[in-house]
């Protein structure tokens, strides 16, 4: 026996059909359903048909699931319960007094600067709620192009013509080092301390590895760079243990400090990270998010952090 696939099946036959196979008896599953026996009949006749199988064996006035049917009644339990669950979501999203927002960040700026956004936001919009995702930088931006979030806090600004930046502010960037390192009673050093000194830092996909190796190419030097971490408190972790130096953002490493760790400015004129709001062009497409995206776009955290 061939199988057909001559048709999509619609969802709503998914619904009859699953109707039927719990009642086995196709007026009951019509009268659930609220619709004609033989409108039943014709669906289950034309979803048949399309797969090319029987769906169920006759016996009487009964109807059992063959084998064929128990795979169908399996798939058309998760794909009905797929689509409910899309439908509210897409709900949600387009809920002009609530709704949710995907919201990307840079993982350093979930210490301090997503809880104030959030807490200030909620303040003014009890109503939303929030998907909250820490990432690397360049991950932020894949998941902005590939809709998997509707925001993002991220930087340094994307060269991508397809992105909106709206600058927040720029955040000054530090030598951590161990506690008694030589740079330690330092008030600033220069990058070109760091060409004798193992480096601890992030993964290149890291918006401030990215920076640091800028800083470093300006500055004439080759990183040592002995340990790779993707969280800011295994980065500062590392460096208190005499592991290595590390240049980190000021006001994360403020937000997380850990003892046996001592910030040291950097002198290097660009010594800084620029952070901004970032959306798809044409701005955020769900009210909630570009709610909140506009909330942000308001903010001066240049000033107040």
């Amino acid at each position: 026996m061939s199988v057909g696939h001559s048709r999509c099946v619609e969802i709503r036959e998914l619904h009859w059909f699953l109707a039927l196979a719990e009642s086995e008896n196709v007026t009951s599953a019509a009268e659930k359903m609220n619709i004609s026996q033989p409108t039943l009949s014709r669906a289950l006749a034309r979803l048949e048909r399309g797969l090319g199988v029987r769906l169920f064996d006759r016996r009487q006035n009964r109807l059992r699931l063959n084998r064929y049917g128990e795979v169908l009644r399996a798939h058309a339990v998760r794909a009905v319960t797929e689509i409910a669950a899309a439908e509210r979501r897409i709900a949600s999203l387009a809920d002009p007094e609530g709704g949710v927002v995907a919201l990307g960040f840079l993982h350093s700026l979930g210490v301090w600067l997503v809880p104030r956004l959030l807490r200030e936001y909620r303040a003014t919009s009890p109503a939303t709620t929030f998907e909250l995702r820490g990432r690397a930088a360049d991950t932020v931006l894949d998941d902005l192009r590939d809709h998997r979030i509707d925001v993002a806090l991220t930087g340094p600004r994307p060269a991508d013509g397809d992105l909106e930046w709206t600058p927040l502010f720029e955040e000054r960037l530090v030598l951590l080092v161990p506690a008694g390192h030589r740079l330690a009673a330092r008030r600033s050093v220069p990058v070109t301390e760091l060409a004798t000194e193992d480096l601890v830092s992030f993964p290149s996909a890291f918006g401030i590895r990215q920076t640091t190796e800028r800083l470093c190419t300006r500055a004439g030097v080759t990183p040592r760079v002995v340990f790779e971490a993707t969280e800011l408190s295994t980065v500062q972790a590392l460096v208190g243990e005499g592991m290595g130096v590390a240049i980190v953002p000021e006001r994360s490493r403020a937000a997380d400090t850990r003892e046996g760790t001592t910030a040291v400015s950097l002198a290097d004129d660009g010594a800084y990270r620029s952070i901004g709001l970032l959306c798809r062009a044409g701005g955020a497409t769900a009210p909630a998010a570009r709610r909140f995206a506009a909330h942000v776009a308001g903010t001066d955290y240049a000033q107040r952090a």
